[in-house]
């Protein structure tokens, strides 16, 4: 490694008093940038022939890095690069270039590196975009910084699973242009080639973006070869300049999909105060429809089976807190009939559902907004839940609950055969569980004989904090379908940074970042009287 520092230093030449350079043949595959948080953002250029720039900005450390991140130099080998710093040359000389990123031996084994949720290896990432399935292969694209923990320069990243559990993660497909960053979005298979981006036996994958520059468009790109590599149409000029009509920087968030009845596409986008719809019947030349106000960011719209029955159906425009609008939609507007609801709240935001699932499940992944204590990496995706519409005594409700192939990871370590357990039975049942970092997951059906608080521990966190005299779980309010019940059934996922709860078979669920202390006191049940029955505990394999 010390060679290819030493090259580095070399090469550096200082222009004038304010950027330091290098100019080199790229023959190692990775750049390995060290990072401290100590040092101010500066920006980083990169330039070669025949690839487009690359302006970032980073923290480069002139001393001990807290941590090390990477860019993959594929597209550069063999090309004069030009890497110009507007910081101190003695934080540019400390780059590594190798053909392995550093710290790779540790990668996914990190004290905090969740073992059933996907994280990126490296940087910050927050919301999911362009969740499509194709060819056998469920897309993850998502907002991404590979250049630190923390929010900026935002690409998109792209990883690709065959069961939803296990993730190949792949280069980055977007890139901060001239025009700005790539900001949220998604995905649609175009089998029918409307747009012209296809080849014969290709069908383009086509992906709307918003790009952050001086005010937000909606721009277009594709791709032929599976989502690794994209290309953008037009240059990356927008296909949507909302800005003189709405007059506000954010129009973000475009959501795409195909209308059957009308044959034509469909944009959902966030705009200032709402949700507009636009359609189009190439993907390129869009025309704006209509406008539902009380969104912000992220929008997502899609038509279910009521209680599973196709005959009967109903459509959900949301966004990104998870509130939801149940209504009609013709293509062009979409009519509220009932809403606003909530059906999930915590550390998830900006969940977005797949396009082009052959099965007909309506699947969601959301952003964790979870930290990772002193982790090279910040943000994760919680599990995959499938969404349904069923019928409440409220009325039609969403339900969510985790997809099916969860359970090929899950291995039952306890059961209570259905019988009703003490709380201190329930404890002691709990007792060999709890303390370690392993994923787990538990179920149970909690009955209070008081109004009062009662619910679950884990290391002296409280996790399920179900208040009937306030009508509160965890901090939120929450009804129950039977009003006059004293139970509530719960199912739990633990990951080392993560918990995520679900009651009353999806009704509700809730997540938060798992406290990382000393305390490791391990389950607790705790209440006035309480009663536990239907206890299991299942062990959850590491997806790495």
């Amino acid at each position: 490694m010390r060679r290819f520092a030493l090259l580095a230093f070399l090469l550096v030449a200082v222009c004038g008093a304010e950027a330091a350079e290098i100019t080199l043949k790229v023959k190692a595959r990775y750049l390995n940038l060290p990072i401290s948080h100590r040092a101010e953002r500066r920006r980083l250029t990169f330039q070669a022939k025949g690839v487009d720039d690359l302006s970032v900005v980073v923290r480069l450390a002139e001393g001990k890095p807290d941590y090390w991140v990477f860019k993959d130099l594929s597209a550069y080998r063999g090309k004069q690069l030009r890497l110009t710093y507007d910081g101190s040359e003695e934080a540019l000389r400390r780059l590594v270039f190798a053909d392995s990123i550093m710290g790779e031996s540790r990668m996914y084994r990190e004290d905090y590196r969740p073992q059933f949720h996907f994280t990126t290896r490296r940087g910050w990432i927050n919301d999911p975009n362009g969740l499509v399935f194709a060819d056998g292969e469920y897309h993850l694209f998502y907002q991404h910084n590979p250049f630190e923990r923390e929010w900026e320069n935002m690409h998109w990243g792209h990883a690709v699973s065959r069961d939803l559990l296990h993730w190949q993660e792949y280069d980055d497909v977007l890139l901060p242009d001239s025009l700005g960053t790539m900001f949220s979005g998604s995905a649609v298979m175009d089998v029918r080639n409307t747009s012209g981006f296809g080849r014969r036996g290709v069908a383009p994958m086509v992906v709307a973006y918003t790009n952050d520059g001086k005010h937000q468009t909606q721009c277009i790109a594709y791709s032929l070869d599976g989502g690794r590599t994209m290309q953008k149409y037009n240059g990356g000029r927008p296909v949507i300049d909302s800005n003189e009509k709405w007059q506000t920087h954010d129009t973000r968030d475009p959501r795409l999909l195909w209308y059957e009845p009308a044959r034509h596409w469909v944009m959902a986008l966030n705009e200032r105060d709402g949700n507009s719809i636009y359609t189009s019947d190439n993907l390129r030349d869009w025309t704006y429809r209509s406008h539902v106000t009380g969104f912000w960011e992220c929008p997502d719209l899609f038509e279910l089976p009521i209680d599973g029955n196709p005959a009967q159906t109903c459509w959900v425009m949301s966004g990104a807190s998870g509130t939801y609008m149940l209504g009609d939609f013709d293509g062009q507007t979409f009519t509220p009939r009932a809403g606003k609801y909530c059906y999930t709240t915590g550390t998830i935001y900006a969940a977005q559902t797949f396009n082009g699932l052959a099965d007909g499940r309506r699947v969601q992944i959301g952003w964790g907004r979870v930290s990772h204590p002193g982790m090279p990496f910040r943000g994760m995706m919680l599990l995959p839940t499938e969404l349904t519409l069923r019928t409440t005594p409220d009325g039609v409700r969403l339900f969510s609950q985790p997809v099916r192939e969860l359970r090929s990871l899950m291995h039952r370590r306890y059961s209570s055969d259905g019988r009703q357990l003490s709380q201190t039975e329930a404890d002691t049942a709990l007792q060999t569980f709890g303390a370690a970092d392993e994923g787990l997951h538990l179920h149970f059906v909690l009955t209070l004989s008081h109004s009062t608080s009662a619910g679950l521990e884990l290391n002296g966190q409280r996790i399920v904090d179900y208040d009937l005299n306030h009508n509160t779980l965890s901090g939120r309010f929450f009804s129950p379908a039977d009003p006059t019940s004293m139970s509530l059934s719960v199912d739990i996922y633990i990951d080392r940074t993560s918990v995520e709860v679900f009651v009353e078979d999806g009704m509700y669920s809730y997540s938060l970042e798992r406290r990382c202390d000393a305390n490791r006191s391990g389950f607790r049940f705790f209440g006035n009287r309480i009663s536990v029955s239907d206890l299991c505990v299942d062990s959850i394999d590491s997806i790495f």
